[in-house]
């Protein structure tokens, strides 16, 4: 599969490590332009609640949460890589993106570093995709009485 070509402004190749694995971190017009246009797929790496309450609005995204939520603090999935494998090929284009471009940097680095061939880095994360006014979608939550109904 051939490796994409990226603008340069919209790319930053600085290392974002630990271990020497680089990840390449693009802003989120290019991540909105990539996920209109090719076979991309987005990887939101968010808790649940987080991704239920509103998430960019592309085709072809998955929530895998890289962190979860405990009495104790946020702790790293276990079974991350694992369940990406299940969803996505290793030879798939992902790109990975969070709330604010922090976990996606470890979670793209983890898929790296488990032979993911190409992996980018979403900057600014959910947080920059809002500021820049780029489409989310928020699902509807359901009418109290109308659920109240079906329970009768």
């Amino acid at each position: 599969m051939p490796e994409i070509q990226l603008p340069a402004a919209n790319i930053d190749s600085r290392p974002s490590s630990y271990s020497e694995v680089q990840v390449v971190t693009i802003d989120v017009h290019a991540t909105k332009d990539l996920m209109n246009s090719s076979n991309h797929r987005y990887l939101d790496v968010r808790t649940e609640e987080e991704f239920k309450n509103g998430h960019v609005d592309v085709k072809n995204i998955v929530n895998i949460p890289f962190m979860f939520e405990t009495p104790k603090g946020r702790v790293k999935n276990p079974n991350f890589v694992e369940q990406v494998l299940s969803t996505f090929k290793r030879d798939d284009i992902l790109i990975v993106g969070c709330q604010s471009g922090i976990r996606s940097v470890y979670a793209s680095i983890d898929l790296l570093k488990s032979e993911f061939k190409q992996v980018y880095n979403m900057g600014g994360g959910y947080r920059g995709w809002v500021d820049n006014k780029l489409a989310v979608k928020i699902p509807e939550l359901e009418p109290e009485s109308e659920a109240k109904e079906e329970e009768l």
